[in-house]
């Protein structure tokens, strides 16, 4: 998954109005593109971005294609924008950037953070 594909795939609100309706369970492409006033190729085009994003699973069976919402990236992207925020722990305490922690244990070499205290 790249972020870049997936802040892309949000950006349109077309990609963001289909997101929505595969959260009530998975449809077919023409379920989809009956809820908008474009071409099938265009409803296509926009199924592609978001499947290129990994933002929804499409399952082929028989003479259908069905998409259902990957909300497993969905959660990657709020687990790093909570990260970013610096949201605070179940006890209130600020959560440290973990990407930071494994940038300086990895300059460092030691594998260890240098800043965490021994127990």
């Amino acid at each position: 998954m790249s972020f870049a594909e997936t802040f892309k795939a949000l950006s349109d609100p077309v990609r963001r109005d289909i997101l929505q309706m595969l959260k009530q369970g998975r449809m077919s492409a023409g379920e989809i593109a009956s809820h908008f006033d474009m071409t099938g190729a265009t409803v296509s085009y926009h199924l592609k971005i978001l499947k290129n994003a990994e933002l929804i699973f499409e399952t082929k069976e028989k003479n259908y294609i069905y998409y259902d919402l990957n909300t497993s990236v969905i959660e990657d992207v709020l687990l790093w924008l909570q990260d970013l925020k610096g949201e605070k722990d179940a006890e209130g305490e600020q959560e440290t950037d973990h990407l930071d922690k494994s940038l300086v244990s990895a300059a460092d070499g030691s594998g260890h953070d240098p800043l965490e205290q021994a127990s």
